[in-house]
């Protein structure tokens, strides 16, 4: 395996700094092929990981060397020199036969792939990638001998991607069906190359640690290191434009696209290292042809049978109609209209009519294919309940989709109380949001905040230098529905972000960094945040559903204390924050253990498993939306679904503008957010109405009984003296399909012909029917 370093070519180069000053010597034309017996590729390359002709410890071989071999490809951006390989090589899978030869100057030898080329040099471990550096201009073109074929990529059973790609490195390759090559991460910005590119992985999509193991343990610490070893970058040698990709020119938001998971084939380049990473660098196009859709676009989520109520949560990126070009109503951090209007002011969602537009249309799009009957939203602007705000603008669009009003929504709207300033839910530019259809559920009550904390400490770093953190959380909206005379809590979050550090964090020098846990930053605030809604859901009594983005993987601190969370000794405590306060009142001033969990179930791992996930972030798959439910509610679910309309697609495609240039966009559902929505099928069936029907036969000739002018599909005849109670249990009750408000006319048929009439009564009241063959009496039973 190759070993971590702190720069790499592509690093020095986009730092501006010099590389060896042997390469950039004048080329010479005193140089010819043949001077020198080569050296082969092959025993440059060897069977390991450093070339057998550098020394361990050492940067460069002693010796200088020449070499031979075919040009497959000139780079002058991401790597500035020529690719070379043996066109025979040695038959030995182990070996590669491809070389990266160092050149500042090749256009001066005005090559082409196929060409000859002859240099000498020496042997360099530039950063683990192994390349020649030409010594004084040690360099000629020689005769052209035609293009090289690109070698498949072949992982063994027994190895990992990265010990696999060592074997090709500095080769040109292809990707065909058995080099069994997905997308991991979709193509966009890298922050490391500080460039587009895309990143595969062998076989599937990678997972975050976290989403499957808890922090620390040797089961995260595992699949974190198998994770760094599955990853193939796929480069362009030149930055690409925006909103192109360069060698898939067929990008189209409909037909053209591309999704984590998919299989890519026939994408051929050669295969440098640096950063760390092995990096593909392409050299032709593919077609949406080379592109196998392995999961591919659902136009809606499933219909689950069953489904009485179907709940789901839904991150809207930022929904905002605070720009003066969309012309809502102000949030509550925005200083004034020029503020919203800014790059970089409070306004965080479109800026331009024709940015808002695209966004509007793909959300409501989504929600309308969703066709929920409660949504809770996430980053839905905090500009109030008035028309024009953002939540009013969205169910006003989203409404106009329905003919049938049955099908309208209408949004909760917090009481009085509990709004700031008198029309805004908390103080954040975003917040959370819940849209219903009343037709189909009735609030009970008003809607109510539960206050999250707040952190106000000062902390020392590990560097002496001391700082003090004010830090907030939004709060979280509960809402209670009344289904079928059944109540159902529904309470929507979304926790701190893992982007900006907490107090935690900046004791641990972290505060800028990857956590050694791998939880993100700010994850004992997120815990406390866990903390403080599980001592407000106590209060609460039926049913109740746990909403939202709580920016907490499955298997991470936050979501064990909401669900199955148990202290051991001699495991790792779980913490909450220190310096915490709610609404004024002190929460915690030190971090305090958590004992056990709320004993919630997460309803997407018990159904779904490890194939859980709604987000993707640096080329790993896991679920920040939750759906968690308490025991009763957990009994009535019926189906849950993660709808991937977001987390696997391109961001190119999502509504905005900045980065893709003239790149056509879709009004589709697809790349409407980068969050996926999380679905609930709930199973609320009307109450059973307590049927007692009791037919006596008191004549001597038989009868058919009748409720409602039906009769029992199965032994319909009553003889004499017999006795029959009809509830709601029977058959020929089911068939009726009563509710409270209904009554039950009884009647008999004697010899199955003539009707003779027994009377009315509510369909909940317990009867008895005495049929004398001269009359038929009904008598209520109380």
């Amino acid at each position: 395996m190759k070993k971590p370093m702190m720069w790499s070519p592509l690093a020095l180069v986009m730092a501006g700094i010099a590389l060896p000053a042997a390469a950039k010597a004048p080329l010479t034309e005193n140089y010819q092929c043949g001077v020198t017996t080569p050296t082969p590729i092959y025993a440059i390359q060897g069977d390991g990981a450093r070339s057998p002709l550098v020394p361990d410890g050492q940067y460069s071989s002693d010796k200088t060397y020449a070499v031979q071999g075919v040009v497959t490809a000139i780079t002058q951006g991401l790597y500035k020199g020529v690719w070379i390989q043996d066109p025979q090589g040695d038959g030995n899978p182990a070996t590669s036969d491809g070389l990266f030869v160092y050149l500042r100057d090749a256009q001066d030898l005005d090559l082409v792939p196929g060409d000859t080329l002859c240099a000498s040099g020496k042997i360099k471990e530039y950063y683990g990638h192994t390349q020649l550096g030409v010594t004084d201009g040690q360099v000629a073109k020689g005769a052209y001998q035609g293009d090289v074929l690109p070698t498949a990529i072949r992982v063994g059973a027994e190895e990992t991607l990265d010990q696999a790609l060592e074997r090709y490195e500095g080769m040109k390759v292809t990707m065909d069906a058995d080099s069994e090559l997905v997308i991991t991460r979709n193509f966009g910005f890298d922050y490391d190359a500080f460039r587009n590119n895309m990143v595969l992985s062998h076989q599937a999509p990678l997972y975050k640690p976290t989403q499957w193991h808890p922090a620390l343990t040797p089961g995260a610490e595992a699949l974190a290191e198998k994770n760094a070893q599955n990853q193939l970058y796929i480069e362009t040698d030149k930055k690409a434009k925006d909103g192109e990709i360069p060698y898939f020119p067929g990008l189209d938001a409909e037909q053209g696209y591309l999704r984590i998971g998919d299989r890519i084939e026939r994408l051929s380049g050669v295969l440098g290292y640096s950063y760390s990473q092995y990096r593909l660098v392409a050299t032709n196009t593919i077609t949406a042809g080379d592109i196998v859709h392995r999961n591919d676009r659902q136009a809606a989520p499933k219909a689950v049978p069953g489904t009485d109520i179907k709940v789901a949560s839904f991150n809207v990126l930022n929904y905002f109609t605070s720009a003066s070009a969309v012309g809502g109503p102000l949030n509550v951090t925005c200083e004034d209209q020029a503020d919203a209007d800014a790059n970089r002011g409070c306004n965080r969602g479109a800026k331009t009519a024709a940015e808002f537009e695209l966004q509007r249309a793909k959300i409501v799009n989504a929600l309308t294919a969703m066709d929920a009957d409660i949504v809770g939203l996430m980053e839905i602007e905090n500009n109030g309940f008035a028309a024009g705000s953002a939540i009013d603008d969205l169910v006003t669009q989203l409404n106009a989709q329905f003919a049938d009003p049955r099908d309208h929504y209408q949004f909760v709207e917090p009481s009085e109380a509990e709004k700031t300033q008198g029309a805004y839910f908390g103080s954040d530019a975003i917040m959370v949001g819940m849209i219903y259809r009343p037709a189909t559920v009735a609030l009970a009550g008003d809607a109510q905040a539960i206050p999250m904390p707040e952190q106000h400490i000062s902390g020392e770093s590990p560097d002496g230098e001391t700082k003090t953190l004010d830090k907030y959380q939004r709060d979280s909206l509960i809402q209670r529905f009344i289904i079928n005379d059944q109540p159902l809590n529904v309470v929507v979050n979304h926790f701190k972000s893992k982007g900006s550090g907490c107090y935690e964090d900046w004791i641990a020098g972290e505060f800028d960094s990857e956590t050694a846990d791998l939880q993100g930053r700010c994850n004992e605030f997120r815990v406390s945040a866990a903390v403080a809604l599980g001592e407000r859901l106590d209060t609460v009594d039926g049913d109740v559903l746990i909403l939202g983005d709580l920016n907490a993987y499955a298997k991470e601190d936050p979501v064990r204390v909401l669900t199955d969370y148990q202290r051991r000794e001699g495991q790792r405590d779980i913490l909450t924050a220190a310096g915490t306060e709610i609404r004024g009142v002190p929460m915690h001033a030190t971090g305090q253990p958590v004992e056990e969990g709320l004993g919630y179930t997460n309803l997407a791992t018990d159904w779904l498993g490890d194939k859980a996930y709604s987000y993707s972030f640096s080329g790993e798959l896991g679920a920040l939306d939750h759906a968690l439910a308490n025991a009763s509610l957990a009994s009535k679910v019926v189906g849950v679904e993660e709808w991937h309309i977001n987390s696997v697609e391109s961001t190119l495609f999502e509504y905005s503008r900045k980065y893709t240039g003239d790149l056509v966009k879709s009004d589709n559902a697809f790349s409407s957010s980068d969050h996926d929505p999380v679905l609930i099928s709930l199973d609320y069936p009307e109450p059973v109405v307590p049927v007692s029907v009791t037919v006596n036969n008191r004549s001597i000739l038989p009868i058919v009984p009748l409720l409602n002018g039906q009769k029992s599909p199965a032994h319909a005849w009553m003889k004499w003296r017999a006795t029959r109670t009809f509830n709601q249990a029977s058959p020929l009750v089911q068939s009726l399909e009563l509710t409270a408000d209904d009554r039950i006319a009884v009647s008999v048929k004697a010899l199955g012909l003539f009707p003779v009439y027994c009377g009315r009564a509510p369909a909940d009241t317990p009867m008895t029917v005495t049929y004398t063959g001269f009359r038929c009496q009904l008598t209520i039973t109380y």
